[in-house]
């Protein structure tokens, strides 16, 4: 079954979906819901039936790999397939967009934009071809294409269908990313002129850039421009500034894909290109992008700590997790790398919890995202509330949830390489539950204000749509030897081409003892 073209297919019926869906007269807006909602099961069930066939054990560095020239003359092709980092991420995608379809039923109606129904749905529908294809391309200038058309289906989702500012934080986030985008553009271009001059033509294709021997300086400046555009996506400190403002005017099933998957590409730019590709260089860089990734996990929690609004203390909250990220990434271990992986994979359903439960409070307070407008939300709505705990303790890790794990795994490797590094990161995690309590107690807890008390609490729908959040959180939390038996090779395979291996154990067990 290799042979049928699984990815092609997964990224093409959400396509199709979304004509569909706006072929549809703008008065049958159940049905375009409808549509759209059914499109992207089949999207997920398609997801699932490729994942059980991926062998975990395969020495091919890339499985359901499909190919064809699409610009023969600048070797250009239409090449995609998937290792085990790929396919979580793609199988993270194609989970979540049911879920916040269905989370997001009625978001265009409470909205303070001008856009139709159809339209937002479509949007979302779109975006997931978009976010399958980015995971997927084994071609750099087909990744780049995906990369940068994401940001048309988010800047209208943001501008059209936001808050009061979507204008302003639809503009900010376009302009930051077409930076970031440029950036690459020009590396993109000095890998092909490098490629040509090696291999006596240009190329684009990930398994002949890799091992491509390439001068220290070269790689270095190369390396930069792939690293501002991954940086700005991701985003790590100082490119943070979009991100607040754009979770904040954002729907909060915009949000979830905005942070919860597009922002991995950041992430994943860095573990699948610039390790690979530009393997001297990133280890030239590695203390620059570690200390950027401390700063960020500190200031992010920092910041989040004095909040009052939710959804950016949500984005300031991913932004101290994604420095987890790039640290694990950096420290060039498999425990650091798998744990980023894995992180990026928890991380997007703490996400989807955090601003999806947020998202239905927000509705029974007319839109209010201060979190000064709670309280009492466990006594009035306890199962909304319990929601709100889950996804309170997912966000800070609490042992036997995903975040857990990667977080875990994450510091291990931290701590194998860099002991004071590691102990500074850590801190993080003190600040993160000063927040994440801060915020749940002032929220949950205490006495209702009086436009609460008649509050109802989670209905069918909304149960629903975080059940499966909470299933897989739990799942992945106590059983995570699956995903990480898939995740494991492909991290070990870039560290094999980096160059580099664990450390030995810092503790001597003496002669004859094994450790």
């Amino acid at each position: 079954m290799n042979s049928f073209p699984w990815l092609t297919t997964i990224g093409v019926v959400p396509l199709l979906g979304s004509i569909i869906v706006m072929l549809l007269p703008s008065t049958r807006t159940t049905l375009a819901k409808q549509v759209a909602l059914l499109v992207s099961l089949v999207t997920l069930g398609l997801t699932i039936a490729m994942a059980l066939q991926f062998n975990a054990n395969s020495t091919e560095p890339f499985q359901f790999v499909e190919s064809t020239p699409w610009i023969p003359a600048l070797g250009i092709s239409y090449s995609v397939g998937v290792d085990g980092i790929g396919l979580v991420l793609v199988a993270l995608a194609t989970t979540l967009v049911p879920v916040v379809i269905l989370a997001g039923w009625n978001d265009v109606e409470t909205s303070a934009g001008n856009g139709s129904v159809k339209g937002y749905f479509a949007l979302l529908l779109v975006l997931e071809t978009l976010m399958v294809g980015v995971f997927a391309a084994t071609d750099l200038f087909l990744f780049y294409v995906f990369f940068e058309a994401m940001l048309v289906p988010i800047y209208f989702l943001i501008g059209r269908y936001g808050g009061a500012q979507r204008s302003y934080a639809a503009v900010k986030f376009l302009i930051y990313s077409l930076v970031g985008g440029l950036f690459m553009l020009a590396s993109l271009i000095g890998v092909y002129v490098v490629s040509a001059r090696l291999l006596g033509e240009g190329t684009f294709d990930f398994l002949s850039l890799v091992g491509l021997e390439m001068d220290s300086t070269t790689q270095r400046m190369l390396f930069l421009g792939f690293f501002f555009a991954f940086a700005i996506k991701a985003p790590l400190w100082p490119f943070h500034t979009w991100l607040p403002d754009a979770a904040k005017e954002s729907t909060p099933a915009t949000a979830v894909l905005l942070i919860g998957v597009l922002d991995k590409v950041g992430t994943f730019g860095m573990i699948r290109y610039l390790l690979p590709i530009f393997p001297e260089a990133s280890q030239f860089y590695a203390p620059v992008v570690i200390g950027m990734a401390v700063i960020g996990i500190l200031y992010g929690a920092l910041v989040a700590l004095g909040q009052n609004d939710m959804k950016r203390l949500f984005a300031y909250s991913s932004m101290s997790h994604f420095g987890f990220i790039a640290l694990g990434i950096f420290v060039f271990t498999t425990q650091g790398g798998s744990g980023s992986v894995f992180y990026m994979l928890a991380h997007g359903l703490s996400t989807a919890a955090l601003f999806l439960t947020g998202g239905f409070l927000m509705m029974r307070r007319g839109g209010s995202s201060l979190i000064s407008d709670y309280g009492g939300v466990a006594k009035v709505a306890p199962v909304l509330g319990g929601f709100l705990l889950f996804a309170a303790m997912s966000s800070l890790a609490l042992p036997g949830l995903a975040s857990f794990v990667g977080e875990f795994l994450v510091l291990l490797g931290v701590f194998s390489q860099y002991i004071w590094i590691g102990v500074i990161a850590t801190l993080g995690i003190v600040f993160t539950a000063a927040y994440v309590l801060r915020f749940y107690q002032r929220t949950a807890t205490g006495p209702a204000p009086a436009a609460m008390v008649d509050m109802p609490d989670a209905r069918g729908r909304e149960i629903t749509a975080l059940a499966p959040i909470v299933l897989l959180t739990l799942v992945l939390g106590i059983v995570p030897g699956p995903a990480l038996e898939v995740i494991n090779p492909a991290v070990e395979r870039t560290l094999e081409i980096v160059g580099v291996s664990d450390p030995p154990p810092a503790i001597d067990m003496g002669e004859g003892r094994q450790p």
